[in-house]
């Protein structure tokens, strides 16, 4: 008789057991006590968004100008991974991902229901139309621009940093290992991840049964179901988030990856038949004059905190502040998952895209819904859409009324909120498990599915009792603390960054002596000839083996343990020395090509290009630095390179500002 099979968990019980009863317990309150829970949260946000929203506003700017700061500084260059390392994804579908995970189903409700709001608003109602258009879109923009991904690509930079770099785990607490080192695997690494559990878990609640009432609401608007009732939004949900675990359970590569580029498709094609079905020379004209206003007016809105303008205060604390608490609390969900899919890109090339890329579009995608909304309102609508400013719900369908082909827009909106949904819960589930488990590399499909399950029956939950309101207040909540630990994220990345350029730029020591001259016959030879691949095997064989084993020699008289390795296909030898570090030291020379342009291959003075390649012996090393060709290196000369390099290691390890390169166990986390 065979023994039970054990269904083996990743979950790392220091995060997910005070996690879990945090977030049952918030949403068991919420959903008894609607009324008295949300009237005490709203004390607590209320006081902070009143008192603290300085906090706020410093915050994003330090984000802001610091992204500004790295992707000009010399720390641009810097990889995302290993100097060798190159993109997983291709530049389509990660921009598609980043932006489905980072938006999603926010810009669809609020694509149409905030530019009308402010528009509405008596804040700007009291000046001319032409004004209160350009004041709607200006905060539009600015809400939605590049203050919002500053944020999530701040998050995102730190997270992607530290996992691909120093092979740290792919989570908040690795962030902060300049300053706690070793401590982020004890109880403040396991407290910083229990804050992101938590408040990634509040987020998305929120956001998926907000789109679920949009859902709603539009399938009621086009008679497909009579009504907005609870028993259509469980089958929605349920049906939503069966396609997320399925989803979710295929893989980053597959199911998040398709239903992202599908959807960034089916959104360009939605807003190009908005574009040409509405007011176009409109719409093309205000998008170039609303970018010319926001760049004009980008410093001042800002460091504004409207001090000076009481009566635009609570306007000021319900959108700006509301809006920077949001993104705030979302970046640790939205910054994992960015990291999760951004390894091998700069640190120039992450933040260009990030900042700009996503900001652009949404720009593009706000103008063409808002100002339509607007335009219609004022010709046409006669204030009809104004008069539903406060039901966002059913805002963008009644705005697609006043357009051709209302139908099958609004089919098509339903599609993109469907799978906006879909990308978000199951990016979601990704990475509440790459939390709740050390990001561990393997998960069983169960444990994946039990985090949308879990979404699912809370977010029901609370819809039904009327408790997303609480939630929502106690995620924003959660933004003050988390905006400064960004804000030391900010300090121990510029640490890290610092010592991480000293170290691949490390000069040779002084001591190193050039080839001096002799056998300069034998080198004039080897200069004019295009070795072949048999040549530098014979390279290898005959110089670089017998001078790595006399070296390997000498080490071992000298009491340190060296190693060599080799192996064929392409020919290489190698001599390591094994330490608990970053990267072993590591020495060795390989048969490499490069292509030879057709016209080298003509010249007369040049002789044995085999197939239009040249080979020649490459020195590579244990820490991914730029190697070079050594065919000129004579045994002796090889031995000296070698030395002089590890030399160079022996230099950096034993400086005390390079500790961050010291870990236990770091050599084979690697492999």
């Amino acid at each position: 008789m065979s023994k039970p099979r054990k269904i083996k968990s990743t979950l790392n019980s220091g995060v997910i057991v005070p996690s879990l009863i945090f977030i049952v317990g918030i949403c068991l309150a919420s959903a008894i006590f609607p009324a008295a829970v949300n009237e005490g949260l709203n004390i607590v946000k209320n006081f902070i968004f009143v008192n603290l929203n300085w906090v706020y506003v410093w915050s994003v700017t330090i984000f802001v100008l610091f992204l500004i700061f790295l992707m000009f500084s010399k720390y641009g260059d810097i990889k995302l991974g290993r100097n060798d390392s190159s993109p997983d994804y291709s530049f389509f579908s990660w921009i598609s991902m980043l932006f489905a995970a980072g938006m999603g189903i926010g810009l669809m409700y609020f694509s149409v229901a905030e530019p009308m709001q402010h528009y509405s608003n008596e804040i700007f109602s009291k000046n001319t139309y032409v004004n209160s258009a350009k004041n709607a879109q200006l905060y539009t923009f600015f809400h939605w621009g590049i203050h919002a991904w500053a944020i999530y690509g701040m998050v995102g930079l730190a997270l992607s940093y530290f996992a691909y770099r120093y092979k740290l785990p792919l989570s908040l607490r690795s962030c902060l290992y300049p300053l706690l080192k070793n401590k982020i695997q004890g109880r403040w690494g396991n407290a910083i991840d229990v804050f992101a559990l938590c408040s990634t878990f509040f987020g998305i609640t929120t956001t998926l049964g907000f789109g679920v009432v949009q859902i709603n609401s539009g399938l009621e608007i086009l008679n497909i179901v009579p009504s907005t009732s609870f028993t259509y939004q469980i089958l929605i949900v349920v049906t939503l988030v069966t396609i997320s675990v399925i989803s979710a359970t295929t893989g980053v590569d597959k199911g998040v990856r398709i239903l992202s580029n599908i959807n960034i498709m089916i959104v360009i094609l939605l807003m190009l038949f908005v574009l040409f079905l509405g007011p176009t020379v409109y719409l093309i004209g205000s998008f170039t004059e609303g970018i010319g206003n926001y760049i004009n007016n980008f410093f001042s809105l800002t460091f504004n905190t409207h001090v000076y303008e009481e009566a635009s205060l609570p306007w000021f604390y319900n959108w700006t502040i509301l809006y920077w608490a949001w993104w705030i609390s979302w970046s640790p969900f939205v910054g994992l998952f960015i990291a999760k899919i951004s390894k091998g890109r700069s640190i120039r090339e992450f933040i260009a895209a990030v900042l700009i890329l996503p900001t652009v579009f949404n720009f593009m995608w706000m103008s063409v819904f808002g100002n339509s909304a607007i335009w219609l309102d004022n010709h046409v609508a006669e204030g009809a859409l104004s008069a539903l400013a406060n039901n966002p719900d059913a805002l963008m369908f009644r705005f697609l009324e006043y357009l051709p082909l209302t139908k099958i827009i609004s089919f098509m909106v339903i599609a993109i909120i469907m799978i906006f949904f879909v990308t978000s819960a199951d990016s979601g589930m990704f990475v509440m498990n790459s939390i709740a488990t050390k990001n561990a590399k393997i998960s069983p499909k169960w444990q994946i599915a039990g985090w949308g399950i879990l979404l699912a029956v809370l977010a029901l939950f609370l819809l039904n009792a009327g408790g997303l309101d609480a939630l929502q207040s106690m995620t924003l909540i959660t933004a003050l603390p988390f905006s400064i630990i960004i804000i030391i994220m900010i300090a121990c990345l510029l640490k890290a960054l610092s010592i991480d350029k000293k170290y691949y730029e490390q000069e040779f020591s002084v001591s190193t002596v050039p080839w001096s001259g002799k056998f300069w016959k034998d080198r004039l030879k080897q200069i004019v000839t295009v070795d072949s691949q048999s040549d530098i095997d014979k390279y290898i064989d005959d110089i670089a083996k017998p001078a790595i084993m006399e070296l390997q020699n000498e080490f071992n008289q000298n009491n340190v343990e060296a190693k060599i390795n080799e192996g064929a296909d392409p020919k290489f030898i190698e001599i390591e020395i094994q330490y608990d570090l970053l990267n072993n030291f590591i020495y060795g020379v390989r048969n490499e090509s490069k292509e030879v342009p057709e016209y080298f291959q003509t010249e007369e003075n040049l002789s044995n290009i085999e197939e239009g390649k040249a080979f020649f012996p490459l020195a590579y090393f244990g820490d991914a630095r730029q190697g070079y060709d050594v065919k000129f290196f004579t045994k002796d000369e090889l031995i000296a390179d070698i030395l002089k390099h590890y030399e160079r290691f022996v230099t950096i390890i034993s400086e005390e500002k390079n500790e961050m390169f010291i870990s236990s166990n770091a050599n084979r986390r690697m492999r």
